[in-house]
């Protein structure tokens, strides 16, 4: 994978630097409460570290407009957390190359403001709310699993994805069937 992010790059460089990079690979940003660029509520949800997680560029294709699927996005697997309304799925992601990328060059054809409030917690650049922009595709809560089509995400200048889906909360009953 990180072969691939650096495939048609300057120099080696990484954008948003390599310490973002190995933060983004080993660490859940955790949410905040509901704010204003999430369309649905959450309780906050603390970061912490991982032991493992595996990111696929197939499933980035599903967080990508048509018109930006030529775009290479590579997204983890949801780290699941309980929370109430909804049980929450935390994501990240990562762009190769994504200055050049369909994708920020859509955002700022349109305009699309930056959030004042939203920093990237990979590499504290601003960020865009994907669904500010109107940019989330169904595919993408497919891909989750997501809860009534719960997903929220946004993407830092640097390329970094951040985002969070609702996840149908499994009572203890739920989780051994009733056949038990």
């Amino acid at each position: 994978m990180v072969s691939d992010l650096l495939n048609g790059t300057k120099n080696k460089q990484i954008d948003g630097g390599w310490r973002a990079l190995g933060k983004l690979f080993l660490y859940c940003a955790g949410c905040s409460g509901s704010n204003s660029s999430s369309h649905f509520s959450t309780q906050a949800v603390a970061g912490h570290f991982i032991s493992e997680t595996r990111f696929s560029r197939t499933s980035g294709r599903f967080f990508l407009i048509p018109r930006c699927r030529s775009d290479v996005l590579y997204v983890s697997d949801p780290c699941e957390h309980s929370n109430n309304p909804e049980d929450v799925g935390l994501f990240r992601g990562v762009f190769r190359s994504f200055d050049k990328s369909e994708t920020k060059k859509l955002l700022t054809f349109r305009r699309v403001p930056r959030a004042e409030d939203e920093k990237c917690p990979f590499c504290r650049a601003g960020v865009w709310s994907m669904s500010r922009a109107q940019m989330i595709p169904k595919s993408a809560s497919t891909r989750l699993a997501a809860y009534d089509e719960k997903v929220d995400y946004s993407i830092c200048l640097n390329g970094h994805l951040n985002g969070k889906c609702a996840l149908l909360h499994l009572s203890e009953s739920d989780d051994y069937g009733e056949d038990v």
